[in-house]
């Protein structure tokens, strides 16, 4: 049975070089997909090399990272009945298309693959994908079954860095909601929604990425506006308090009065730049 076509879809605003890897690794990929989609949000136009596939540019610049906003207009723009969404900083391994293509023409479902962090520098000597399995660092708080697909019960577990899903169910969910704005629990609420609708989130064996370095925030205080504001609309809605490690880590630094056994979220102060500052993760922390 052949397989079904597939668009990839991502986003970014600048990490041009983190592009150009995405790029070149589904260029290398043992089925191509039938389209790329890259919605550009910075206000410089990204430069796109030739490739072995049609690629749809759209720009869309934008303050801060609108990632419900970027997805949704991705998938407005994608031609084929399955949908990978692939962060900016994710290179495919080689089977990845034809791998989240098979599993997503055999089941309805949100399909997750696994993602090994890559350290910093890993690519200086190319994008050999046996070396980058070996330096690659697995997530610990996903486990991904040895071969086939595994029911995952824990929707929180959704990882929006890698998925694939058949695209008329994504427009019935409805995509991902855009009253979330910028960073933080769009991609939760919508795991959420699809367990409600009888969707399950499945993580597969058939494939894999490598997410590149870059530097990382603990917690990400850059957010700090994005995530409280996203929090409230996700309990409004779900009815508990989601992204709850950041918030408790917002609470001990004294940004947020104490949240978890009350139905709102009070600011008491945002963080300082210096703060923010102290926040920044040595490069050897890989997520």
């Amino acid at each position: 049975m052949p397989l079904p076509a597939a668009s990839v879809l991502t986003m970014a605003r600048g990490r041009e070089g983190h592009l150009r890897h995405l790029l070149g690794g589904l260029a290398r990929n043992t089925c191509l997909p039938e389209q790329c989609v890259v919605v550009d949000l910075g206000d410089t136009a990204l430069e796109i090399p030739p490739l072995p596939f049609p690629v749809r540019h759209h720009r869309m610049p934008s303050a801060g990272l609108p990632l419900a906003r970027a997805r949704n207009a991705a998938a407005a723009l994608a031609t084929a009945p399955v949908l990978i969404f692939l962060d900016v900083d994710c290179i495919p391994a080689a089977s990845l298309v034809a791998g989240l293509a098979a599993d997503a023409a055999a089941e309805e479902a949100l399909i997750c693959c696994e993602i090994l962090y890559l350290p910093a520098g890993a690519l200086r000597d190319g994008p050999d994908e046996a070396r980058l399995r070996a330096l690659g660092q697995r997530h610990e708080a996903r486990s991904f079954p040895p071969r086939g697909l595994r029911t995952e019960p824990n929707a929180g577990l959704f990882w929006s860095l890698a998925f694939a899903v058949r695209r008329d169910t994504f427009l019935r969910l409805g995509g991902f909601d855009e009253t979330y704005d910028g960073y933080g629990a769009e991609d939760t609420d919508l795991a959420f929604r699809a367990r409600e609708a009888g969707l399950p989130l499945l993580f597969t064996a058939s494939t894999l990425a490598f997410h590149q370095h870059h530097t990382v925030y603990d917690p990400p205080l850059q957010h700090f506006a994005d995530i409280v504001a996203n929090a409230r609309r996700f309990r409004d809605r779900h009815g508990f308090w989601p992204m709850t490690g950041w918030l408790d880590a917002f609470h001990r630094r004294g940004l947020i009065a104490p949240y978890a056994a009350s139905d709102r979220i009070v600011v008491l102060r945002p963080p300082s730049t210096a703060e923010i500052a102290a926040a920044v993760c040595p490069p050897e922390r890989a997520y």
